[in-house]
């Protein structure tokens, strides 16, 4: 590629210009989309647990392989070595993932502390790998009272400092005792026909983003900053 003139400071030995073969999917995509899903509450009447397992079967029906996480006996982040034997399932099933559901409680206008934990154990890098880079996430809430979108929007925030790709729908279920029965089976409602919405969407973008996510989560910086990295170790090695 010929430095452009225009662009100065751009290293063009590492800028890539995007083409739509490039995006040609990569592996074996023989297996059913791969999705793990958090609920963040250890009650045992939980309606975010219900809400869940309701989107699980959802995602089911679409053909997809769904493992759901307990929450319970996960310590607290910091509070015990990386080889808990719940730290190291959670960051297994994320690495086994393509895509996420996170379901949380609204408590005190935000998401709980047992689904915030979940995340935080969760690392940016565990060696060579991003357990949640590239992965598709769908959030969803319920709430004790009248409808709000406060902790699908901290949700949403947390998966883009996680580097995930969220997709535009969203679940938020008001007053939830209400949309399920005995069983913690959902009732028929608006609410949850925009669950399937939301279901049917995350299924559908773990389709088109399968194969292509190293691609996609490629940067320009990155690369630079690992040429550079390359030049300084031959340079040591003088």
């Amino acid at each position: 590629m010929k430095k452009i003139p225009d662009l100065p400071n751009i290293n063009p030995e590492q800028l890539d210009l995007p083409a739509l073969d490039k995006l040609a999917p990569q592996g074996d995509l023989s297996h059913p989309p791969r999705i793990l899903m958090l609920y963040g509450s250890l009650r045992e009447r939980s309606f975010s647990r219900f809400l869940t397992f309701e989107a699980a079967r959802i995602l089911e029906h679409f053909g997809a392989e769904v493992k759901i996480f307990d929450p319970l006996e996960l310590p607290m982040a910091g509070a015990a070595p990386d080889t808990h034997p719940k730290v190291v399932e959670l960051r297994a099933l994320c690495l086994w993932s393509e895509g996420q559901v996170w379901c949380s409680p609204e408590r005190h206008g935000a998401v709980t502390a047992v689904m915030k934990n979940q995340i935080d154990w969760i690392p940016l890098e565990q060696g060579a790998l991003r357990p949640s880079q590239g992965r598709t996430l769908a959030v969803m809430q319920v709430c004790g009272g009248s409808q709000s979108f406060n902790v699908v929007n901290t949700l949403r925030l947390l998966g883009r400092w996680m580097r995930m790709f969220t997709i535009p729908n969203q679940s938020s279920v008001p007053m939830a005792y209400k949309e399920f029965d005995e069983e913690g089976r959902m009732r028929p409602s608006a609410y949850y026909d925009r669950v399937v919405d939301v279901m049917e969407e995350l299924f559908k973008m773990t389709l088109l983003m399968r194969g292509r996510t190293d691609y996609l989560t490629d940067r320009y910086s990155e690369r630079s900053e690992r040429a550079l990295r390359r030049i300084n170790a031959q340079i040591d090695k003088l």
